[in-house]
């Protein structure tokens, strides 16, 4: 393999990363997430494919470490009930619909901004007045970046690097709320 590819793959991260734009959007998410704690609400995370994964590690983070109630929706027979009834297109909005309150903070991930599930979600959110952070890539100018009240946008077209940061962003964000990012195991 050739080093010149892992060294400009590194230097693409070393790039992302210390984006200090993104700083104040991480604060204001996790303000949006004590104040949801605060008013007794929950975290409500949800993605497709590696997003759906890092939305059940997130939902277990905030939960365990943060003491925030944090759930997800990644049931298999969730997602094939509501697929079946509603469409695939649907089952996020469907799963909002039954188990999401206005007092509620949902996350979104999407590296594309533009599957239609996670859209169709967001439209939800807006039109029901539930708070709703999205996490993007590819393109800033994507369906879901236009609906939340904070987008955490990525600029770049490579999945690997956009799920990647959107999980440290997420797991740096529970960390700057817990205020320590080393854990005693329980």
């Amino acid at each position: 393999m050739n080093e010149t590819f892992l060294n400009q793959y590194f230097n693409d991260y070393k790039k992302l990363l210390q984006n200090e734009s993104i700083n104040s959007q991480i604060v204001q998410f996790c303000e949006l997430a004590i104040e949801t704690k605060k008013n007794k609400g929950k975290l409500i995370f949800a993605g497709n494919g590696a997003s759906a994964s890092i939305a059940s590690h997130c939902a277990l983070d905030y939960t365990k470490q943060a003491k925030i109630p944090a759930i997800t929706f990644n049931d298999p027979s969730v997602i094939t009930a509501f697929s079946n009834d509603c469409g695939y297109h649907n089952w996020i909005k469907k799963s909002l619909e039954g188990l999401s309150h206005s007092n509620d903070l949902v996350i979104l991930i999407s590296s594309s901004g533009s599957s239609q599930n996670v859209v169709n979600a967001a439209h939800y959110c807006v039109e029901n007045s539930i708070k709703l952070v999205t996490f993007t890539g590819f393109n800033g100018n994507n369906p879901l970046a236009k609906l939340g009240s904070i987008n955490l946008f990525l600029d770049s077209s490579a999945y690997n690097i956009i799920e990647c940061i959107h999980m440290i962003w997420l797991t740096m964000a529970c960390d700057y709320i817990i205020g320590n990012n080393q854990y005693k195991p329980n």
